[in-house]
């Protein structure tokens, strides 16, 4: 897959470890998180769009899916990747930043909004709800019980990771398959995917996410701290063909309480799993429209 010309490529440290990005474009800042399984590619669409409209926008690539960014405790929690995150808003030194995740992207950054909601302009979350009730509440709903099954078999050490990379990720493709049904990507899209986790140690790392949420720590959370509040303005997107997270689950666990400076809640027909792709000027205007009226909410009165 090739990147555009104007394309900015960046790095980041945060400790020992490393983290590229794609950018584009001038103005405030708009750092998105990619999910699995992706790569900082997931937001080719949005970066010129988000740029057109007037923004500094940046795909970060997260931990554990580059060499540079395995961390050697293998430590994949999110307020771990969440404190990745913090670290990569202060190097840019812009003040608080929009923060748009997809998957695992969105979840970590209900974390981040959570712990440090002064640093963020606003959060647009995409394809998963407030990660903490889904963990304690969406896994208890039958239906999101059997979508949600794979989560389960990742936490099969070295079968899992064996399954998931035979037969060329014959794996990863059918759940891309089954996460957005009827949607068709470019090959070279999906090959992108592959080559990240095939580099050393990625698929495992990616794989780590998943077996770090359904630890015994992270089971044991109770009702109240899973049900934290994430106090900046949310948009929240879902696709009605998702067969990941479905869609009507996505608005059950999307509670109004939970966001305290509001919470906007859209279903994007005719897309999966990965909307943003698959709808993408549907899903560019509701991010940018999204943008644009939070920033004119902090234009002070003439």
């Amino acid at each position: 897959m090739s990147a555009p010309a104007d394309i900015d490529h960046l790095t980041f440290e945060h400790g020992a470890l490393t983290f590229s990005a794609q950018a584009m474009g001038e103005g405030p800042v708009v750092l998105c998180l990619h999910g699995f399984p992706d790569n900082a590619g997931s937001f080719r669409y949005q970066l010129p769009a988000i740029a057109n409209a007037g923004y500094r926008v940046i795909a970060l690539t997260l931990r554990g899916y580059e060499p540079g960014s395995l961390p050697e405790d293998g430590d994949y929690t999110m307020e771990t990747i969440a404190t990745d995150i913090l670290s990569v808003i202060d190097s840019l030194n812009e003040g608080p930043v929009h923060l748009v995740g997809h998957d695992w992207g969105a979840a970590v950054a209900y974390v981040v909004a959570a712990a440090a909601p002064e640093r963020l302009r606003s959060l647009t979350a995409m394809a998963v709800p407030h990660a903490g009730r889904f963990a304690r509440e969406g896994l208890r709903i039958p239906k999101q019980l059997r979508l949600s099954w794979y989560m389960g078999f990742f936490n099969l050490p070295w079968i899992s990771d064996w399954v998931v990379s035979r037969r060329n990720y014959h794996f990863i493709r059918k759940l891309w398959r089954d996460w957005s049904p009827g949607w068709h990507p470019e090959p070279d899209v999906l090959d992108s995917v592959i080559d990240t986790l095939s580099q050393p140690g990625v698929r495992t790392a990616a794989l780590g996410y998943y077996r770090a949420a359904l630890s015994l720590k992270a089971l044991r959370v109770s009702a109240a701290d899973a049900c934290y509040p994430v106090p900046v303005p949310t948009l929240a997107l879902t696709g009605e063909r998702d067969g990941c997270i479905a869609s009507d689950v996505f608005e059950q666990l999307m509670v109004q309480d939970d966001f305290p400076e509001g919470l906007t809640i859209c279903r994007i027909s005719a897309a999966g799993h990965f909307l943003h792709q698959e709808q993408p000027e549907v899903a560019n205007q509701k991010i940018i429209e999204w943008l644009q009226t939070i920033d004119r909410r902090e234009v002070p009165p003439i």
